[in-house]
């Protein structure tokens, strides 16, 4: 309302200058952007985010499968939680020798990760896999899609309003040498008869 009320003050103002019409008009322009183009421009994206990801979901619970697998021996010391699709609150996970079935009937040996805090020989642990029991992350949820498209939704959105600001910020700077640089000139002009008898001051 301060942007709309500063259009019309200046409407009929005789010590208005182009650059006061123009940073009013940049304001209510960058105004509107903000208020309407970014929130728009983020509700697509993120729909366009969740539409995506969700049929990757879907790809993935489709594709990957968890089949029961047994410790055949432990390998060294454990490693850092590397999913980042679990939670972090969930520690390291322990490097072992393990052997599974795949979902297509293939027997299966080889060195893998497991949440198990102390893995012994003969324990069983579930495990991701693809058709073939090629070991692969966790499936991607809905509910993590749907936050990831919300983030990057969100996240464009206040990108669109940063880059606005800036353009705005960058405008007015301008005006504002612009208008400094004709102040200048004018005292320029006036300076050599400032104060002068008879020079009309």
């Amino acid at each position: 309302m301060r942007v709309i009320g500063g259009l019309w003050h200046w409407r009929h103002n005789p010590l208005r200058r182009t650059t006061d019409l123009v940073e009013s008009w940049v304001a209510l322009v960058s105004l509107l952007l903000v208020l309407v183009a970014a929130p728009v421009l983020g509700t697509v994206v993120g729909s366009v985010a969740q539409d995506a990801l969700q049929q990757s979901a879907r790809d993935q619970q489709r594709a990957r499968h968890m089949v029961r697998a047994t410790v055949v021996a432990k390998l060294g010391r454990s490693v850092p939680e590397a999913d980042p699709e679990i939670p972090s609150g969930r520690g390291v996970r322990s490097r072992v020798v393990a052997d599974w079935t795949a979902p297509d009937g293939t027997r299966r040996h080889g060195p893998v990760t497991t949440g198990l805090k102390s893995p012994h020989a003969g324990d069983h642990f579930a495990l991701w896999t693809d058709l073939h029991g090629r070991t692969v992350s966790r499936p991607l949820d809905t509910g993590t899609a749907t936050a990831h498209a919300v983030v990057t939704g969100l996240g464009t959105a206040m990108a669109a309003a940063g880059l606005v600001e800036g353009v705005r910020r960058l405008v007015v700077w301008r005006l504002v040498r612009r208008r400094y640089a004709r102040w200048d000139q004018a005292w320029d002009r006036a300076g050599p008869d400032w104060g002068r008898t008879g020079a009309g001051s």
